[in-house]
């Protein structure tokens, strides 16, 4: 199974809405996809497996911060190690343009994504209380305070 990590493109979001309605119960919209491939700061990249989009990762970066916004693999295709491949190469991609500190929001609940976010470096940094309006569950703040000075993960 070759895992190819590249940019997004206008011909995916169809394949990362199916793979957003499949993962999470409050789904972006297409518009919010094709609203990220348009933006200067926005790193949209995608997994695929021959011509099959499997998952997708979505990184802002702003100067030396980055920020994740959101990360996702089909379900028929988790626990293969694809998120790790789209952590990896956005990590590294970042950590090649300056970046410092990188964050993102995680479910509190969410033991198996912050498992992956903790062998990549990330710690808690803070909750946001109800963050997540379609439960009120509160995000766990995890984050990376620099980048720069860390090995990434093989």
């Amino acid at each position: 199974m070759e895992v190819r990590i590249g940019r997004a493109r206008r011909r995916d979001i169809p394949h990362i809405v199916e793979i957003e309605r499949r993962s999470f119960p409050t789904p972006w919209s297409e518009w919010a996809f094709r609203r990220e491939l348009k933006s200067k700061n926005a790193h949209f990249l995608v997994a695929k497996i021959g011509r099959e989009v499997v998952g997708y990762l979505d990184i802002w970066i702003v100067l030396d911060e980055a920020h994740i916004t959101n990360i996702a693999v089909a379900p028929e295709h988790r626990r293969k190690g694809i998120g790790e491949r789209l952590m990896r190469y956005a990590l590294e991609m970042a950590k090649s343009k300056g970046v410092r500190k990188v964050t993102l929001e995680v479910r509190e609940n969410n033991i198996p994504a912050q498992n992956l976010y903790r062998k990549f470096g990330f710690r808690p940094l803070g909750i946001r209380e109800g963050y997540y309006t379609d439960t009120g569950e509160d995000a766990l703040v995890m984050g990376i305070t620099d980048l720069q000075s860390m090995e990434i993960e093989r």
